[in-house]
């Protein structure tokens, strides 16, 4: 279905989850955005993962009439640009909080990028063509510098880096730096703080993306055997990745709102914990359920269910007690130098932390 190097194989939720607005409160509909696509790549990742039908000798079709076609068309393709646009704005957003606590803003993000890459380089020895690293390498090479340059300048060089992707390689693994650029670049015009508050905004993008989709939709399926390789794909997979993030922030401001944050809000806030243990039970899975020799397409999507049921049972009971997931917590940890609370703390006591924690960050500055 897809290749072991797929760009959603390199789609992980990393360095979304600092996103604080000016505010220092969290923007919720990044939560259940990187939630929802934290699914998609899981149900992407697991075919190649495991080596999924490989020892049958059958090869696997893709068409139309069968499971691996409808995930070329809507799933393949369609989640990586949302978890490097998430990216590029948590970067932004993480940047705008350290110029509020440190004196060298720049080094603390230095840090936690090559703290990103110590993870990501042996965690593809577990999973590889996996996110961690190269959104590290990504990062360094692109966001870091974008720090210097004014918005207007971020957001050309996010247009020419995806045009470019798209001319050059038919889009897929490259466009990460271009989407990387976009997301800093929507943070620092601030449209992200109208994702899930502005329904008008909503509703001219899901129109636009929509728009756009449907042709390419149709260009890529005319040839789904080359789906995660061609153009169509990759420009297929751009635009509706753009059409799910506009139909989200819609459905945040109507009263579906709470559900969303009910089902996806938990899987988002630990991203990172949960991409990571995914690799571990996915394979666990493969050799349980012997899916190298197997073609039922209904035992392996459920099993991706099962994962991300058991995912959110864990994130749900985590986040009661603690604040964090726990890679987050020790990422934050190894960012910042300094150990903060990772058990939930009383109310009084934790806005009596707060306040010293405020002025800390103020005298640093």
């Amino acid at each position: 279905m897809t290749s072991p190097s797929s760009p959603e194989r390199t789609a992980a939720a990393p360095a979304a989850s600092a996103a604080l607005p000016t505010s220092g409160r969290r923007i919720a509909a990044l939560d259940v955005i990187r939630g929802v696509a934290l699914c998609g790549i899981l149900f992407v990742n697991i075919a190649p993962l495991v080596h999924f039908g490989s020892e049958t000798g059958t090869p696997q079709p893709t068409n139309l009439g069968d499971p691996s076609g409808w995930l070329q068309l809507f799933v393949q393709q369609r989640f990586f640009p949302i978890f490097s646009l998430l990216f590029g704005i948590g970067f932004a957003l993480f940047f705008e909080s350290a110029k509020r606590r440190s004196r060298r803003p720049r080094l603390v993000l230095l840090r936690r990028l090559l703290l990103l890459l110590a993870i990501g380089i042996p965690f593809e020895l577990l999973q590889g063509g996996s996110a961690l690293w190269p959104y590290a390498i990504a990062g360094l090479i692109v966001l870091l510098p974008s720090t210097w340059l004014p918005r207007w300048a971020v957001a050309a060089g996010a247009a020419v880096l995806i045009a470019a992707s798209f001319a050059l390689t038919g889009g897929g693994i490259t466009l990460i730096p271009g989407v990387f650029l976009l997301g800093a670049a929507l943070t620092r015009y601030g449209i992200v703080q109208g994702i899930g508050r502005s329904r008008a905004g909503s509703v001219v993008a899901l129109l636009a993306f929509t728009a756009a989709s449907i042709p390419l939709a149709l260009w890529q399926a005319s040839d789904l055997r080359m789906s995660g390789f061609d153009l169509a794909s990759g420009l297929a997979g751009f635009a509706m990745a753009g059409a799910y993030v506009a139909l989200l922030s819609l459905l945040l401001t109507t009263p579906a709102a709470p559900g969303l944050q009910l089902a996806f809000a938990p899987l988002g806030k630990m991203a990172l914990t949960n991409y990571v243990a995914g690799a571990p039970l996915m394979l666990a899975a493969g050799v349980l359920f012997d899916l190298p020799h197997s073609t039922s397409w209904t035992l392996l999507l459920s099993i991706v269910v099962g994962i991300l049921a058991l995912q959110w049972v864990a994130s749900t009971l985590w986040l009661r007690s603690f604040t964090q997931g726990p890679l987050e917590w020790l990422w934050r940890w190894g960012t910042w130098g300094t150990r903060g609370p990772l058990r939930r703390l009383p109310a009084g006591e934790a806005t009596q932390t707060s306040a010293v924690s405020a002025g800390a960050a103020n005298a640093a500055a």
